[in-house]
C-alpha cells in the first residue's frame, strides 16, 4: 500500500461515516410527526406538542447546517494538505517533538474553535432562548469558552506531552505506559471530578436539611447505601433543562442534583431518580464500564504503538517529516470503524443497564414516581418521544421514553 491509497482511504471513511450519520437524521425526522402512543399521550397537550415538533425540527436543521459545514470543512483541510501547511507553521517555531505537537493540535483546535464558535452561540442565544431554555448570559457563554481553552491547554497538553514522552524513551512499549497512566488518571477523575473540575464551571452546596434530603435519606438508609455527600449544582444559571448524577465511589460517591430538578419534581419523585442512580451503583455498572473503557483503551493502544512509527501515516496526509501527532491523526481516523463498532456494544449494554436500575427503583421505592418523574422531564426538554429505531440502536444509551415506561408498568 502507497501513500495515495491509504490517503483516499482516510477519505472514504469520513465520506462514509457523513452519509450514514445523514441517513440516520433523515429517518429520524421522517417520525418528527408520528402520533404519540398512548402510554404517553398524558406527556404533552396540543399546544406543547406543537411546540416540541417544532424545537425538534429546528434543531435537525441547524444539526444539518453544521454537520455540513464541518464536513466540507474537514474535506478541504485534507485536499489542500492543511496538516502539511499546520504541520510547517508549528516546526517554524521549534524542533523540539512534544512543543512541536503541542504546537500543532493547539492550531487546529483554536482554528477549529473560533469556526465552529458562531453556530454554538447561534444555538445558545436564538433556538435554546426561543423555546425558553437558555438562562445563560453572554459573560458566562464566554467566560465558559476561556476556561474550556485553558482546561485543553492544560489537560489536554500535559496528557499529550506525558505520552510523548513515554515514546521517546520506550518506542513501541510506549502503549503500556499509557496504557497504566491513563488507568490512573481516570480512576483518579472518577474520584474526584465533583470536586477539582465542576466547581470551575458551577456552585455547588449541600442539600438543605428538610423534607427532601430526609426522604433521600431515609431512602438510602433502607438500601443499605452509605451517602453523606448530597450536593445541588446551580444548573438553572445555564437552561432550564434538569439532571441529576451520581459520582465517584467509595468514600468519594456523592449524589448531584440540579436545582432545576428540585424545581421540576416533586420530593417522592426526586428520591425515585436518586433510587435509578442508587440502582446503577448496587449493580456495579459503573465499575463494569469503567473496566470496559480501559480495556478498550488498551487495546486502541497497542494497536497504535503497531503503526505510529509507519512513515506511511504521515506520507498519507502529505506531511514529509513523520511524526507522532501526524500519525495519530491518520490513526485515529483509520480506528473510527472499530471505534463506531464497540461504541454500538456500549450503548446496547447502558440500555440494558438503565432497564436495570429502572427496575431496582421500582422494586426499593415505587415505579409510579419514577414514570411520573420521567414524563416530566421529558415534557419540559421537548424530547423526542418517537425516534426512529436505526437512530436510536445507534445513538442512544438510554432505551426511549416509552420503552422505560412499558418495563417498569409490566
Amino acid at each position: 500500500m502507497n501513500s495515495t491509497i491509504l490517503f483516499y482511504i482516510l477519505i472514504s471513511i469520513l465520506i462514509i461515516d457523513f452519509i450514514i450519520d445523514k441517513v440516520l437524521d433523515f429517518l429520524n425526522t421522517k417520525r418528527f410527526d408520528d402520533k404519540i402512543p398512548h402510554e404517553l399521550s398524558d406527556v404533552y397537550d396540543e399546544e406543547a406538542y406543537k411546540k416540541s415538533q417544532d424545537y425538534k425540527k429546528k434543531n435537525a436543521k441547524f444539526s444539518r447546517v453544521t454537520s455540513l459545514f464541518s464536513f466540507i470543512l474537514t474535506m478541504l483541510f485534507f485536499f489542500l494538505e492543511g496538516f502539511k501547511l499546520v504541520d510547517d507553521f508549528a516546526r517554524s517555531f521549534t524542533n523540539n517533538p512534544i512543543l512541536v505537537a503541542l504546537l500543532f493540535f493547539g492550531f487546529i483546535m483554536l482554528g477549529s474553535d473560533i469556526l465552529t464558535t458562531p453556530f454554538s452561540y447561534y444555538q445558545t442565544f436564538v433556538i435554546e432562548e426561543k423555546f425558553g431554555f437558555n438562562k445563560s448570559t453572554k459573560k458566562i457563554f464566554w467566560t465558559d469558552k476561556l476556561k474550556g481553552w485553558l482546561m485543553s491547554i492544560i489537560l489536554g497538553g500535559g496528557i499529550l506531552s506525558i505520552i510523548m514522552l513515554f515514546y521517546q524513551y520506550s518506542g513501541d512499549n510506549f502503549w503500556i505506559y499509557t496504557w497504566v497512566f491513563i488507568a490512573v488518571f481516570t480512576v483518579f477523575m472518577n474520584l474526584f471530578y465533583a470536586k477539582l473540575i465542576v466547581p470551575i464551571f458551577n456552585k455547588q452546596t449541600p442539600l438543605e436539611e428538610g423534607e427532601l434530603k430526609t426522604a433521600i435519606e431515609n431512602y438510602a438508609q433502607k438500601v443499605g447505601f452509605t451517602l453523606q455527600n448530597i450536593f445541588v449544582i446551580d444548573g438553572s444559571k445555564r437552561s432550564t433543562k434538569a439532571n441529576a448524577y451520581f459520582s465517584g465511589f467509595g468514600s468519594q460517591k456523592r449524589i448531584t442534583l440540579y436545582d432545576t430538578l428540585i424545581n421540576d419534581l416533586e420530593t417522592d419523585e426526586i428520591v425515585a431518580v436518586l433510587a435509578h442512580e442508587v440502582g446503577h451503583y448496587k449493580r456495579k455498572h459503573i465499575i463494569f464500564n469503567l473496566i470496559v473503557s480501559l480495556l478498550l483503551t488498551g487495546f486502541m493502544l497497542y494497536l497504535v504503538s503497531l503503526f505510529i512509527s509507519s512513515s506511511l501515516l504521515s506520507n498519507a496526509l502529505s506531511v514529509s517529516i513523520p511524526s507522532f501527532h501526524i500519525g495519530l491523526i491518520a490513526f485515529g481516523i483509520l480506528y473510527s470503524p472499530i471505534s463506531e463498532i464497540t461504541g454500538l456494544f456500549m450503548n446496547a449494554v447502558s440500555r440494558k443497564f438503565e432497564y436495570q436500575a429502572d427496575d431496582y427503583a421500582k422494586n426499593t421505592f415505587d415505579g409510579r414516581y419514577l414514570v411520573s418523574s420521567l414524563k416530566k422531564l421529558s415534557k419540559n426538554s421537548l424530547s423526542n418521544l418517537t425516534p426512529h429505531p436505526a437512530y436510536v440502536f445507534v445513538h442512544y444509551s438510554h432505551p426511549t421514553l416509552l420503552q422505560r415506561i412499558q418495563n417498569l408498568e409490566s
